[in-house]
C-alpha cells in the first residue's frame, strides 16, 4: 500500500521531476512534488485549502472516491497547483489526471458503489402545468395556484430531494385540482372572477411590442386567456401613470386604442386629445371653482381611463386578447428625439414631453350570464364519448375515466383504479349531472399521489438493500418523458412501454429521436435545463441602475431573454456539437437588440438569425443576458463573471468567500478615475482574497469590453457624464498559466479544453435528467457518457442518447 507522507513537504524518493504517470508510485511522486506542500491537515483546518492529502491511499482510490474526484476536477482545470506555485508541464498534468480517472473508473467497475434508492419524486410546478396541459388540453396559470419550488445547489427545480411536501402545499394542490377540474369541464357554478395582466413599467410602447399584435399598432399587450364558460366578460384597461399619478402622454391629440379577441375588433376608444368635459370637484383639485380649465384637466389626467371598459360576449376556450394603440407617433416624422427613460417621465400637457400614452394593465372579469360550453379543447380531450339520453351512463363514464387515468398514472389502469374513480363519479352524479360526476372524479385524479408523484415500486420478491436492478419499461417511459418534455408520456411512448419493448436498445433510440424531433423537447430543454444551468432565468430579476443605464428597458430585457432561448433551441434543433455553445458565430436579434449591439439595418420586432462579422460576441460569452446577469446594478463585476465561467462552464466552483471580506475602495470626490483592474489589484493584496481572485479575476477581466448591460466599450464608465474613463485592459492568464486577451482569447482557451467543458455540461445534464444531485460514485458514468458521445462529435443527440442508456438513468437500488 502506498500512503502519502505527512508534513508540509515529503521528500521521499519520489520527489524527483515527474514526466509521466503510469503507476501508483509515479502518481504519489506527482502529489509529493506538486501538492503536499499545501494540502496538509494543518492548512485544511486553518481554512487555507479545501482538502488535505495527508495519509490518503493512492493504491485504493476507490475507497475515497469523493476526495480523488475533487483532485481530478482541480488538476484537469489547472487549479492545482495554484497560480504562482511551481507546477507540472501540461503533459504531466494530463497524465496524472488520466491515470487517476482510469483508476477511479476501474474501482467503480470492480466494486459498483452502493448508490441510493429512488425517492418519491413530486412533480414540480412546471411539470404539473405541463402534465395538466397534455392530459386535459388545458394550459393553466399555475403561478397563481401553486407556490414556487425550491431549487437544488445546482440550480435545478426538479431535484427529488428538494421537492418537499407539506400539509399547506397539499392544500394548495387540492384547491388547484378543484379550479382546474371546473375549468376543464366548464362548471356553470363557477363564480365570476377577475384576472389582471400587467405591462412592465419600463416597457417602451412606441412600436409594435409583440408578434401577436396587429401590424400598424404600437404598445399594449397580447395575452392568451382561458374563458371557462360561454358568457359575457368585462375588459377594463388601465393607462400608465407617472410618479404623481397623472396619466402619461394624453396631450392634445387623440390616440385610438383597440381591443380584439382572436384578432376580431370588439371595441375602440379615443385616449387623450382636447379636454372638453366638466371641471373636477373642488375638493379633488384643491383650486377655486373659477379655474375650470386647469382644474378640469387635472381631473381628466387622473380619470381618463375610467371609461376604458367594454362588456363582450365570448365563447369558452383559450382566446387571444389584445389591446394596442393604432400607431400614431407623438412626434412628427423625421424629427429625432432623445430616448427617455419611462421611469423618469413627469407631468405635462405637452405630449412631445410626455411621449405616447401607454397601457398599464388589462383586467378581464367574468363570466356574467354564463352557460356551459358545448365544445372546448379540454372538453374534447375529456369527453371521448357522450351517453345518449335514457341509456346507462356507467359504460361511457368508465371509458372516460379509464383513458384519463392511464395517462395520469403513466401505466395501464387496474380494476381497483377504476373502482376508486367510479366512486367519486357516483358521488358527483348523485348531486348533479353526468358532467358533474366526471368533474368530481377528475378533481380526485389530479390530487392522487400516483399523479402528483413519480413513485417507482420495488421489484417482486425479496431484494437485498443496495442491490441494483433495472426500472420497468413503464418507469423508464416516465423518466424519459420528464427528462425531455418535463411532462407525462404520450400515447405512443406508453403503448411501447406497456408492451415491454421500450427497454430494447433500437426501440429506445427510436423513441428518443422521435421525442427530440418534437418542438416541445427543444423548448423544454432550452427553458428548463439550459435556463437553470446557465442562470438565464435570473435576467427577469436584473435591475440595472436607470440613472447609469437609462436605455435598459423591458423591451431590451425581453429581447435578451428571447435571443438566448432561440440560440439554445437552434443548437438542439441542428444537433450541433456541445462545444459550439462557446464558438457559434451567429445569434438571433430583433431591432431593439440589434440597436443595443450596434448592428445596423435590422428593422422590426421579429427575430432573425444573423452571423457575427467578428469574434467579439461568438457563443454564450457574447449573449447580453449572461453579461447583464453577471454584473452589478451600477457596474461590471469581473469577479462575478469569472466565478460564472469557473463554476458554470468549467465545473470547478471556487471556495466560498469569507463573510468579512471588505469591498472595493470607492473613488473619492475630485480623485482621478482609477481602473477597476487597479482597484482589484489592491483588493488582491489581502492574502485572504488573493488565492481565489487569482483564479477568477483574469477570466472576468477578459469580458470587460462588455459593460454591465452587455454593450461593447473600450473605456470604463466613471459615473460622471462626459468624463472618459481608463482604457480597458482585457489581458489575462488562466489558472494553468495560459495567456489570453479579451473575450475572443478566453473563448479560444475554453474551446481548446473541450474535454473539460463537455464533461462539465454532461455532469449538469445527468443531474437534470436523473433529478438528483450526483455523487463521486457517479463520475465514472459521466466520463463513460463523455467517451460514448465523443464518437459522434459530442453532438446533443449523442449526449442525450448516452445519458438515457446510462446506468443511473435505467436502474435504481433497493432501499
Amino acid at each position: 500500500m502506498v500512503v502519502l507522507g505527512g508534513g508540509l513537504f515529503s521528500t521521499t524518493g519520489h520527489a524527483q521531476a515527474v514526466s509521466g504517470v503510469e503507476s501508483a508510485d509515479e502518481f504519489q511522486g506527482f502529489l509529493e512534488q506538486y501538492c503536499l506542500r499545501c494540502h496538509t491537515d494543518r492548512r485544511q483546518q486553518a481554512g487555507a485549502v479545501p482538502i488535505s492529502l495527508e495519509g490518503a491511499d493512492v493504491d485504493d482510490v476507490g475507497a475515497h472516491a469523493e476526495l480523488w474526484e475533487e483532485v481530478v476536477r482541480r488538476v484537469r482545470a489547472g487549479l492545482m497547483p495554484p497560480m504562482g506555485s511551481r507546477g507540472p508541464d501540461p503533459t504531466t498534468r494530463h497524465a496524472a489526471a488520466t491515470w487517476l480517472e482510469r483508476e477511479l473508473d476501474r474501482a467503480a467497475a470492480t466494486n459498483p458503489p452502493a448508490g441510493r434508492p429512488m425517492t418519491a419524486h413530486r412533480l414540480n410546478r412546471n411539470e404539473y402545468r405541463n402534465a395538466v396541459r397534455d392530459l386535459l388540453g388545458l394550459d393553466v396559470n399555475v403561478e397563481s395556484l401553486l407556490p414556487p419550488d425550491d431549487v437544488s445547489a445546482e440550480g435545478f427545480d426538479n431535484n427529488a430531494d428538494t421537492l418537499s411536501t407539506s400539509t399547506t402545499l397539499m392544500e394548495r394542490y387540492l384547491a388547484a385540482a378543484r379550479r382546474i377540474s371546473q375549468l376543464a369541464i366548464g362548471d356553470p357554478a363557477m363564480v365570476s372572477r377577475a384576472d389582471t395582466y400587467r405591462v412592465p413599467q419600463a416597457e417602451v410602447q412606441d412600436d409594435r411590442t409583440s408578434e401577436d399584435l396587429p401590424w400598424g399598432t404600437r404598445g399594449g399587450l397580447a395575452v392568451e386567456h382561458y374563458f371557462p364558460l360561454d358568457g359575457e366578460y368585462v375588459f377594463k384597461i388601465g393607462l400608465r401613470r407617472n410618479f404623481y399619478n397623472y396619466i402619461r402622454g394624453l396631450g392634445n391629440t387623440p390616440h385610438q386604442l383597440d381591443v380584439r379577441v382572436d384578432k376580431a375588433l370588439v371595441a375602440s376608444f379615443a385616449v387623450g386629445g382636447a379636454y372638453d368635459g366638466p371641471r373636477c370637484p373642488t375638493s379633488f383639485c384643491g383650486r377655486s371653482a373659477g379655474d375650470p380649465g386647469v382644474a378640469g384637466w387635472d381631473w381628466y389626467s387622473v380619470h381618463a381611463d375610467d371609461d376604458l371598459e367594454v362588456r363582450v360576449p365570448v365563447e369558452a376556450g383559450k382566446r387571444m386578447v389584445s389591446v394596442a394603440f393604432v400607431k400614431k407617433p407623438a412626434w412628427d416624422e423625421g424629427i429625432l428625439q432623445p430616448v427617455a427613460n419611462p421611469a423618469a417621465y413627469g407631468y405635462s400637457t405637452d405630449e412631445r414631453q410626455e411621449g405616447n400614452p401607454a397601457v398599464s394593465a388589462l383586467d378581464i372579469t367574468g363570466p356574467f350570464g354564463a352557460q356551459s360550453p358545448q365544445a372546448t379543447a379540454a372538453r374534447d380531450a375529456i369527453f371521448v364519448c357522450h351517453p345518449a339520453a335514457g341509456t346507462d351512463e356507467a359504460e361511457c363514464a368508465g371509458e372516460i375515466l379509464g383513458g384519463l387515468a392511464r395517462r395520469a398514472y403513466r401505466r395501464p389502469v387496474t380494476a381497483d383504479d377504476l373502482a376508486m374513480l367510479r366512486g367519486f363519479y357516483d358521488d358527483g352524479r348523485r348531486d348533479g349531472t353526468f358532467d358533474a360526476g366526471i368533474q368530481r372524479a377528475l378533481e380526485f385524479l389530479l390530487t392522487d399521489p400516483e399523479f402528483l408523484f413519480r413513485v417507482e415500486a420495488a421489484p417482486p420478491g425479496d431484494v437485498e438493500p443496495g442491490v441494483e436492478y433495472p426500472v420497468t419499461d413503464l418507469e423508464l417511459a416516465s423518466r424519459l418523458s420528464f427528462f425531455l418534455w418535463a411532462s407525462i408520456p404520450d400515447d405512443e411512448l406508453l403503448d411501447v412501454a406497456a408492451r415491454g419493448r421500450l427497454s430494447e436498445p433500437e426501440e429506445l433510440e427510436r423513441q428518443v429521436r422521435r421525442m427530440l424531433a418534437s418542438p416541445r423537447a427543444r423548448t423544454t430543454l432550452a427553458e428548463r435545463f439550459f435556463g437553470q444551468w446557465l442562470g438565464l432565468s435570473l435576467i427577469r430579476n436584473a435591475a440595472p441602475d436607470p440613472t447609469i443605464f437609462p436605455t435598459f428597458d423591458e423591451n431590451l430585457r425581453d429581447a435578451m431573454d428571447r435571443e438566448a432561448q432561440l440560440f439554445l433551441e437552434a443548437q438542439l434543433r441542428d444537433d450541433r456539437p456541445v462545444v459550439e455553445l462557446l464558438t457559434a458565430d451567429y445569434t438571433y436579434v430583433n431591432e431593439r437588440l440589434a440597436r443595443h449591439y450596434g448592428i445596423p439595418n435590422i428593422h422590426g420586432n421579429h427575430f432573425r438569425r444573423m452571423e457575427w462579422q467578428d469574434d467579439r460576441r461568438a457563443g454564450l460569452l457574447g449573449l447580453g443576458s449572461i453579461l447583464t446577469l453577471t454584473s452589478y446594478a451600477n457596474r461590471t463585476s469581473p469577479v462575478a463573471r469569472g466565478k460564472w465561467v469557473l463554476e458554470t462552464l468549467m465545473g470547478t466552483p471556487p471556495p466560498e468567500a469569507p463573510a468579512d471580506v471588505p469591498g472595493l475602495d470607492e473613488r473619492e470626490p475630485g480623485e482621478a478615475p482609477t481602473s477597476l483592474r487597479a482597484r482589484m489589484a489592491l483588493h488582491r493584496g489581502n492574502p485572504v482574497c488573493a488565492s481565489c481572485h487569482r483564479m477568477m479575476d483574469p477570466l472576468g477581466f477578459a469580458l470587460e469590453n462588455f459593460d454591465a448591460i452587455g454593450r461593447w466599450r473600450t473605456t470604463e464608465e466613471t459615473g460622471i457624464p462626459g468624463e472618459i474613463g481608463p482604457v480597458i485592459d482585457t489581458s489575462g492568464t488562466t489558472p494553468d498559466g495560459s495567456d489570453f486577451d479579451g473575450a475572443a482569447g478566453l473563448r479560444t482557451i475554453l474551446a481548446s479544453r473541450e474535454d473539460l467543458f463537455v464533461g462539465s455540461v454532461i455532469e449538469r445534464f445527468l443531474t437534470y435528467a436523473t433529478g438528483r444531485t450526483l455523487e463521486a460514485s457517479d463520475m465514472p458514468v459521466v466520463r463513460q457518457i463523455q467517451r460514448q458521445a465523443a464518437a459522434d462529435e459530442s453532438r446533443w443527440s449523442a449526449v442525450i442518447l448516452a445519458i438515457v442508456n446510462s446506468r443511473p438513468f435505467q436502474t435504481r437500488r433497493a432501499g
